[in-house]
C-alpha cells in the first residue's frame, strides 16, 4: 500500500482510535480498558460544562457508561495513572517506565528553580511525608497566587514534585489532586520497573502513537506524546529500518505519512459519534484540517462575542465525516442536555445528520442522567434537529 485516497485514511485512523466498532450494550471495565489500550492517553481537562472531557472519549466510543468506572480503574485499581504525557493525561500504569526518563528531568519542568526555591520545595515535600495524602489548600502557604494559572505557591511546589514523580494522584476530592509520596500510591512492583532508557522510549511512543493513530505525518506522531522534533527523526527511521512504520502517500497531504504496518487495507468503518474537543481524535488541530478538513479551534477562552460556534463546542462525527458542531451543556436544574446552537459542515446532508445527531444526544442525555434535550434556536442545523426530535 503505497499510497492512500483520503477517504481510505480517514477510515484507517477511525478504526485505529476505536470508531466504527459495535457498541457493547452494558459497558464493562473491560470495555474502558481496551479503549485505554489502545488510545494509551486520555487528556484530562477541568472543564465541567457538559461532562468532564476525560469521561468523553468512552462515550463517544462505548455509549451510554457507568462513568464512575473511570475513576475506579484510576484510583482503586492502578489500571492507570495520571501524569504528564500529550498534556495532563491518564496513563496505562503498565506505561510507567515508559515515562521514567520524563519523570526524571521533570516533564520538561518550564524552568530551574533557585536554591531558596528547592529548599521550599523540599519542606513541601516534607510536609506531604508526615501528613499523608493532601490537597493544595491543606498546606502552608496555600493562599497566595501566581503565574497563568493562578496557582499558589504550595501547589507549584507539588505539581513539580508530582512532574518528577516523587507524588503521585493518590485520588480526586472534587477534581481536585489529592498528593501523596509516590511509594504510598503505587504497588512497589510499579515503581521497582527499571525504566526504559531514553531512546527505547522514544521509540515506543512512536510506537504507540502509530499505532493509535492508523496513518500519520511525523509531526502527527510527534504530538501524540509531545515529543521534541529532533527526538523523533533518528527514532522514526529506525522504525522504517526495522519494518515498524512503512511509508505512504495521501491524497492531499503535503507532508511524508506512515502506516502501522498492521493495516492492509483500509476497514469498513461507519462512524457516528460527539467528540470531546480533547478527543485524540480531533485534539491535534491541524491533523484535523488534513484529515477531515475540519478547522476547529475551541472558543472556552474566547470574550462570548467573538465566538463563533458558543462557548463548549463538541464536534459530530458522522458517516466517516465531521458533520457538525454543537454547543452543549448539561443544565442540572432543568434535567436538560441544552443544545445551544447546531451548524453544520459544508458539504454535510442535512437530514441525515440531524437524525444521526438527535440519536446520539438522546444517548448523551441518557448517559448523563438528563430527561430531556433542549434545542436553542441558533445554528443552521437547528431547525431540522428540532423536527428530528418526537414532540
Amino acid at each position: 500500500m503505497d499510497s492512500l485516497s483520503l477517504l481510505d485514511a480517514r477510515r484507517i485512523a477511525l478504526a485505529a482510535q476505536g470508531f466504527g466498532e459495535r457498541r457493547p450494550p452494558r459497558p464493562r471495565h473491560e470495555d474502558l480498558k481496551r479503549v485505554i489500550e489502545r488510545l494509551r492517553l486520555i487528556q484530562i481537562d477541568s472543564v465541567n460544562v457538559l461532562a468532564r472531557s476525560h469521561y468523553l472519549p468512552f462515550f463517544s466510543r462505548l455509549g451510554p457508561y457507568r462513568s464512575e468506572m473511570l475513576d475506579e480503574l484510576a484510583y482503586r485499581d492502578q489500571f492507570i495513572f495520571e501524569q504528564w504525557a500529550h498534556v495532563a493525561c491518564y496513563v496505562p500504569t503498565a506505561d510507567y517506565p515508559l515515562l521514567h526518563h520524563r519523570m526524571a528531568d521533570g516533564n520538561r519542568w518550564w524552568r530551574t528553580p533557585d536554591e531558596d526555591r528547592l529548599r521550599y520545595f523540599d519542606s513541601i515535600l516534607d510536609q506531604v511525608r508526615e501528613r499523608g495524602p493532601v490537597v493544595t489548600g491543606e498546606l502552608d502557604d496555600a493562599g497566595s497566587k501566581q503565574g497563568w494559572w493562578n496557582w499558589s505557591h504550595a501547589k507549584v511546589a507539588l505539581e513539580y514534585h508530582f512532574a518528577h514523580g516523587r507524588l503521585a494522584v493518590k485520588e480526586r476530592r472534587n477534581f481536585a489532586r489529592v498528593y501523596d509520596l509516590a511509594e504510598r500510591v503505587f504497588h512497589p512492583s510499579v515503581l521497582a520497573a527499571p525504566g526504559y532508557p531514553k531512546a527505547d522510549a522514544q521509540r515506543q511512543m512512536l510506537r504507540n502513537a502509530l499505532r493509535a493513530l492508523g496513518v500519520a505525518t511525523a509531526n502527527d506522531l510527534r504530538d501524540y506524546y509531545r515529543m521534541k522534533a529532533a527526538d523523533v527523526k533518528p527514532r522514526l527511521q529506525e522504525l522504517l529500518d526495522a519494518g515498524e512504520a512503512r511509508p505512504v502517500r495521501v491524497e492531499g497531504w503535503k507532508e511524508a505519512a506512515y502506516l502501522d504496518p498492521s493495516v492492509e487495507e483500509a476497514p469498513d468503518v461507519r462512524a457516528s459519534a460527539l467528540l470531546s474537543p480533547f478527543d485524540n481524535l480531533v485534539w491535534d488541530r491541524a491533523r484535523n484540517e488534513r484529515l477531515f478538513d475540519f478547522f476547529y479551534r475551541i472558543e472556552i477562552y474566547t470574550p462570548a462575542p467573538k465566538r463563533v460556534y458558543g462557548y463548549y463546542v463538541l464536534p459530530f462525527l458522522n458517516e466517516n465525516a465531521i458533520a457538525a458542531r454543537v454547543d452543549l451543556k448539561a443544565n442540572r436544574q432543568l434535567s436538560a442536555l441544552q443544545v445551544h446552537a447546531a451548524h453544520l459542515e459544508p458539504g454535510a446532508p442535512a437530514s441525515r445528520t440531524a437524525a444521526a445527531l438527535a440519536k446520539e444526544l438522546k444517548a448523551m442525555a441518557r448517559w448523563l442522567g438528563l430527561e430531556r434535550v433542549i434545542i436553542g434556536g441558533r445554528g443552521d442545523l437547528d431547525g431540522k434537529l428540532i423536527r428530528a426530535f418526537p414532540e
